[in-house]
């Protein structure tokens, strides 16, 4: 046991007994970061913060809420919004947190695609980043269908029916996850407790993971440069601060990191008050009914380009549910279908640059289609984008990848 001696300050009571300052010296103080990164390397601490919002946001929404298919439609729409004081205001920032979320995490992941942050060690990095991404699209799903509004419900009928395709035990995993034979109470009351509980849990322990993965490799900079992190850190300590190439993570990184979060703040809240909208479907302002389909059955935005993908098969069921299913995890495979040792920002890969590109265009393109009815030439467009975003991966990354490799190791 180590000597426990009287403490001066409250700090070094803790540290004597959970040993706080190598704690903070671990996580802050002696964790180092490139300095040449930009404003984008702060998409994280945002992404920190939304959830910590969401959070907040969803305590004071749930004292009210009531999780049953009779009260949760008027819980949200009257009690929530109209009979408790700042309800409404509760509600916006839960729901354009939820959104914005989805913006950022987009934004994360292309700039770690851009700058190559995947690779050469950093795939595990990627791997827990992109497990996130997935676990809070099942966040946003769950809490999608809570105001148990006409889209809510028919979007979980469709989803949850997707597991239907799934041989021979399809229809039973179905019945187990609606918890009946229809999106029914049951439905309601098993996505509520993944929504508040279950879930939210899931992500604070993979919010670790993602950090602590941070750890060995270190964070990427925007030149795609192998940084000595040891003998860098030991100029910054020794006083020569301008000739080293980290910075500590506590205080100046995220002294940066805190201005680039209350500016996006200012925007948030011009949003929560003022354009919230563009996060709740008006459809969904409509009582849930089993007995009236919608014209057109969607989910949210941030889901549009994979349900494209499995709707462009209009043609095949089966082969369009194999497309989703390979688009739910083409992300993971991104560390391995690149096979370039490069790691550069993408305007220094010129073929690579180009892919770069094709991808966020033909996902906008599969975002835009997947929020039309599937008619016309809409069906033909939603095939082309669907089948492009597959060759992308598949075909055309492996390819430049390679030939890029043979030309580096020509040089």
């Amino acid at each position: 046991m180590a000597e426990i001696k009287k403490a001066k300050n409250l700090g070094e009571w803790l540290d004597m007994r959970l040993g706080t300052n190598k704690l903070v010296k671990v996580l802050m103080t002696e964790y180092w970061i490139p300095k040449n990164i930009n404003f984008l390397w702060a998409m994280g601490v945002i992404l920190l913060t939304l959830f910590g919002v969401l959070v907040i946001s969803g305590i004071f929404l749930l004292m009210y809420y009531k999780p049953d298919a009779k009260m949760a439609f008027d819980s949200v729409n009257f009690t929530i919004m109209q009979e408790v004081a700042y309800g409404w205001l509760w509600r916006h920032m839960h729901a354009t947190a939820a959104s914005m979320i989805f913006v950022i995490i987009y934004i994360h992941m292309f700039v770690g695609i851009y700058y190559g942050s995947y690779k050469k060690g950093r795939e595990m990095i990627w791997i827990s980043g992109m497990i996130l991404f997935v676990v809070f699209s099942a966040e946003a799903f769950s809490g999608y269908m809570l105001p148990w509004g006409q889209m809510s419900y028919w979007a979980a009928a469709v989803i949850t029916n997707l597991f239907g395709g799934i041989p021979f035990i399809g229809a039973d995993v179905v019945e187990w996850i609606r918890g009946n034979y229809v999106v029914a109470d049951s439905t309601l009351t098993r996505f509520f407790m993944l929504h508040v509980f279950l879930l939210p849990i899931a992500i604070i322990l993979l919010i670790g993971v993602h950090f602590y993965s941070l750890r060995i490799p270190h964070v990427n900079n925007q030149e795609g440069e192998e940084i000595d992190f040891e003998s860098e850190e030991k100029k910054f300590i020794e006083g020569k601060k301008k000739e080293s190439k980290v910075i500590p993570f506590w205080p100046v990184f995220l002294s940066k990191d805190i201005f680039v979060v209350c500016a996006f703040m200012v925007f948030f809240f011009y949003l929560v008050c003022y354009h919230y909208d563009f996060a709740m479907d008006p459809i969904n302002f409509e009582r849930a009914n089993s007995l009236k389909t919608p014209p057109h059955i969607y989910p949210e935005w941030y889901f549009l380009w994979s349900y494209e993908v499995l709707r462009g098969f209009f043609f095949s069921a089966d082969l369009g549910l194999m497309a989703f299913g390979v688009a739910q995890v083409i992300f993971f495979l991104l560390p391995f279908l690149d096979r370039s040792p490069v790691v550069a920002p993408a305007h220094k890969r010129p073929a690579f640059m180009v892919w770069f590109w094709l991808l966020i265009i033909d996902m906008i393109v599969l975002t835009i289609y997947g929020k039309l009815p599937p008619l016309g030439i809409g069906k033909y467009i939603g095939l082309a984008g669907s089948i492009t975003f597959l060759a992308l991966f598949f075909v055309v990354l492996p390819i430049i990848t390679i030939t890029e490799s043979k030309k580096q190791g020509g040089c």
